[in-house]
């Protein structure tokens, strides 16, 4: 059973589990779960999916219940007034808050897109953080440094690029913990042997949104799960309720 955030006649949106597919893709082939069938089989509906969130990303997802809204609130997404928040913790002390305004080449999937262009110039990328929270943990993630840092961070995306939040992050050497193709494996591994937390730790954590009817604007929250709640006791933090 998914958790349902916010339900209307006309759309839906579920705290999608870290871990599970949007859709079927015939890239995951053995994948048995998928966010899609599970809510039409929990609501009896056909649901269509209006944006998406990486398979290891946990947070707020919407989908609409006609094609019409659906349609409607795809547009909002790429006319950029749908607004969103993420958490994610990363390696370091990322202080205070700023702006990550750093173009981001395209990533083509050599599977996927056999096709794509290789010389198409980077896009526009613009990604605003703010520090949460910071810790110093007494064990040992890198081999010049006897403890550990980390942030626990805000962030807002401005644009919608592929991978946007871990490559932002990546850039300006503060790696979101648990990503695995742009962070730092030797930090995943001390942090997964010291808190039990395995995942990648980014979630999404609000999206606001005009109702497709017009009648009015939609902030929905979505809670952490349980490796995230585990994580934030070991660095001593306190997670806000929704």
């Amino acid at each position: 059973m998914l958790d349902i955030l916010y339900r209307d006649t006309l759309c839906i949106a579920v705290n999608k589990p870290a871990g599970m597919l949007v859709h079927r893709s015939w890239l995951d082939r053995h994948e048995t779960r998928f966010v899609m069938q599970t809510l039409r089989d929990q609501t009896g509906r056909h649901v269509y999916p209006v944006h998406r969130l990486d398979r290891p990303t946990s947070g707020v997802l919407l989908f609409a219940f006609d094609s019409e809204s659906a349609h409607l609130l795809s547009r909002q997404f790429e006319q950029q007034t749908v607004q969103k928040t993420y958490w994610a913790v990363v390696r370091g002390h990322l202080n205070g808050s700023g702006r990550i305004d750093y173009p981001l080449k395209e990533e083509a999937d050599k599977i996927a897109d056999p096709f794509s262009d290789p010389d198409k110039p980077a896009q526009h990328a613009v990604t605003d953080y703010r520090c949460l929270a910071q810790t110093e943990q007494p064990f040992q993630s890198a081999a010049r440094y006897p403890t550990s840092r980390y942030s626990w961070v805000e962030l807002t995306p401005h644009t919608g690029r592929k991978h946007q939040l871990r490559r932002h992050l990546k850039h300006i050497f503060h790696p979101i913990v648990g990503d695995t193709t742009h962070g730092d494996n030797a930090q995943n591994r001390a942090v997964a042997a010291h808190t039990g937390s395995t995942r990648l730790m980014l979630h999404a954590r609000t999206l606001a949104f005009n109702k497709p009817d017009g009648s009015g604007r939609i902030t929905v929250c979505a809670d952490v799960d349980g490796q995230w709640q585990q994580l934030a006791r070991a660095f001593g933090w306190q997670i806000p309720p929704p």
